[in-house]
């Protein structure tokens, strides 16, 4: 799958794009948020998820298990990369993404520090919701009422995890408003250092 892989010196942890329907990892909302990720020490994946091939089926959009699965793949990929291997993973989902990261994160398969989730999907993780422990943050705008709801009923199925919903004020669906897109990079970036962090710290050695 092609993708871009970015690792600041002294990255604290990693942060795995996953883009929703008709997107990919040239989108420029996304392209934004890595770039504030990438000046606060996380390192960025942002990667397609399908083939050109797989786009042309609209039905693979909305396949989050198959969506999922390349997420976990990614994952897997940079627990076996000297520079990645070691950093505490997140995942940032926006739209159908969402879903998708939410999915993945409650896979045994991968450990995952933290999941943001931008106007997405979480609904569509279906049985994942009630699995996934780890922390989530889900940021929609407030002027985007079907999509609110949506996250309000996975907030409540996600009974294992700290889960918290971020509503932005006067934001649409696309965040395409002054400051709002700015507002979200701000609220994922302070999610996946302070949980990257808090992970960095457990691990460290007990002092002598």
């Amino acid at each position: 799958m092609a993708g871009n892989l970015t690792v600041p010196d002294g990255a604290v942890g990693i942060v795995v794009f996953a883009h929703g329907s008709g997107s990919s990892r040239r989108s420029p909302r996304n392209r934004y948020v890595a770039e504030v990720l990438n000046d606060a020490g996380l390192a960025t994946l942002l990667f397609d998820l399908l083939t050109p091939a797989e786009e042309q089926d609209r039905a693979n959009v909305f396949d989050i298990d198959l969506l999922a699965e390349r997420l976990i793949g990614a994952t897997r990929w940079l627990a076996g990369r000297d520079e990645t291997r070691a950093l505490p993973v997140g995942y940032f989902g926006a739209s159908t993404g969402g879903g998708a990261a939410v999915a993945a994160a409650a896979d045994p398969r991968v450990t995952v520090a933290a999941v943001v989730s931008r106007c997405g999907r979480t609904d569509l993780a279906g049985p994942a919701l009630s699995r996934i422990s780890a922390p989530t943050l889900l940021i929609v705008g407030a002027r985007d009422p079907d999509v609110v709801a949506l996250n309000r009923q996975a907030q409540k199925a996600m009974s294992s995890a700290e889960c918290t919903l971020a509503i932005v004020p006067g934001a649409t669906h696309l965040f395409e408003e002054p400051g709002t897109l700015e507002a979200v990079a701000a609220l994922a970036r302070n999610w996946f250092v302070d949980h990257m962090e808090l992970v960095g710290a457990t691990s460290q050695p007990p002092r002598s």
